[in-house]
């Protein structure tokens, strides 16, 4: 379970192509040792970014600026939003099944749009949702995507090692409206719904409701030589050659 106060690196990450953040991402996990400090990554994209589930196919789609993510789930248009990752040692959360550890680290994401003033819970609490789903993860519903005064916002997917439980997720921030069409496989964003914030502001907003939730302490880091190798590695040898 998290402890108060203990101490998790943070890296804020500089606007990146699909294909870097997914191969940071990756790197951040396959580096990751046991008696590792946790991560958590706040990160942009650069406009028209792609990223597929690991089941998807990247030949199935046409999409330039496309990436396969390490996690499952369905086509997840970026660019618009602000996103996070999160590396937990096993430990940490040691006695919660896979969806109680959802639940436990979609606690701050929760808590960042009741700062907002939003009315969210789960789709699995709300009567009126129908799970189901779509190649496209803003189509569908999974019992613990995020509502947001009813509407579904944003998508958090999980991978677990041996070693740590991996998470990642976005928060849609800009309206990507076509006139006044909100295209439905892109889903809503904050701005949709009346509430406007820039990209820092949602960053501080994040990391508020990280503190706020856990309770811990942040020291500022950025990629280890290791770590940024190993990310030039996979870009070359996976994430750049094959898409």
């Amino acid at each position: 379970m998290f402890n108060s106060k203990t101490k998790y690196r943070i890296i804020l990450s500089n606007e990146a192509s699909s294909k870097e953040n997914m191969a940071i991402d990756e790197s951040l996990l396959l580096n990751f040792k046991e008696g590792d400090l946790p991560i958590f990554r706040l990160y942009l994209w650069n406009k028209n970014s792609v990223t597929i589930g690991i089941s998807q196919k990247l030949e199935n789609y046409s999409y330039k600026k496309m990436a396969k993510r390490i996690t499952g789930g369905g086509v997840l248009f970026h660019g618009h939003d602000v996103s996070y990752s999160l590396i937990i040692p096993v430990e940490l959360l040691k006695g919660f099944s896979i969806k109680d550890s959802y639940e436990k680290i979609c606690q701050f994401i929760l808590k960042f749009y009741k700062n907002l003033g939003l009315n969210v819970c789960y789709a699995k609490d709300n009567e009126e949702i129908k799970l189901s789903k779509s190649e496209f993860c803003q189509v569908g519903f999974e019992a613990y995507d995020i509502l947001a005064n009813g509407h579904k916002i944003g998508g958090n997917a999980q991978r677990r090692t041996k070693k740590a439980i991996f998470q990642h997720g976005s928060i849609p921030i800009k309206s990507v409206k076509n006139g006044n069409i909100i295209d439905e496989k892109i889903g809503i964003s904050l701005e949709d719904i009346d509430i406007n914030i820039t990209f820092d502001g949602a960053k501080k907003y994040l990391v508020d409701s990280f503190n706020e939730s856990f309770n811990v302490e942040l020291i500022s880091s950025e990629l280890t030589q290791e770590e940024e190798n190993t990310k030039k590695r996979l870009l070359k040898e996976k994430y750049e050659c094959c898409s």
